[in-house]
């Protein structure tokens, strides 16, 4: 796996500063936002467990569930693996996403052979497991891998940070917006942290964020 690997900073700005020279509009986005964060986060079971409590739910009900099951142990997948649907379900999820837990706890996915397959690999492990979609394959491989070209296209926000950066009449769907990205690579994951900032940026403007 030859695929480069965002480990710091330094390497966020340094995309930062290719996509600038690249893309006038990014350029514009990047005066509106400044130094873009590095948003890197820990790999593992608890990783992907954590983005399934947080699916279709608000920030504050996230992280009180996954409070509730780190006290209980279940960031781990042997408590998972232990636990029945209904314990699952008193700590606070939903029994669809206790069923999720239950099956990310027994898919076995080696998380350290991850980091040496490429993205596309990587995503294919893990959208095999249920529960587990592209987008969150996507941002795994972009935040806890690092990949510094992997992308989301089917984010909402994404989309609408390029609708308006490049006064689009309407929001690109998942395939036009995943064609616009392609000429942001080898950075294509600094690029999404540009639009997600920039989006940001202007809604905390509008004050409707």
């Amino acid at each position: 796996m030859d695929e480069r690997v965002i480990s710091g900073a330094g390497c966020v700005a340094e995309g930062a500063a290719w996509l600038v020279a690249q893309d006038a509009r990014l350029a514009e986005a990047y005066g509106a936002t400044g130094p873009l964060p590095l948003r890197l986060k820990p790999e593992g079971f608890a990783a992907l467990l954590n983005a399934i409590v947080s699916q279709q739910v608000s920030v504050a009900s996230a992280r009180a569930i996954w409070g509730r099951l780190q006290a209980a142990g279940c960031d781990r997948p042997h408590a998972v693996a232990c636990m029945g649907l209904e314990d699952l379900q008193a700590l606070g999820l939903s029994r669809q996403k206790a069923a999720y837990a239950k099956a990310l706890a027994a898919a076995d996915i080696d998380f350290a052979a991850l980091r040496s397959l490429p993205s596309e690999a990587v995503i294919k492990r893990l959208v095999a497991v249920r529960g587990i979609g592209v987008w969150t394959a996507q941002i795994y491989a972009m935040f806890s891998l690092g990949r510094a070209d992997v992308f989301a296209p089917g984010d909402l926000a994404l989309q609408e940070a390029a609708r308006l950066l490049y006064g689009l009449a309407e929001r690109p769907k998942e395939r036009q917006m995943s064609q616009m990205a392609e000429r942001w690579s080898p950075w294509r994951a600094v690029a999404a942290r540009l639009l997600w900032a920039y989006y940001k940026e202007i809604k905390d403007r509008e004050g409707t964020l």
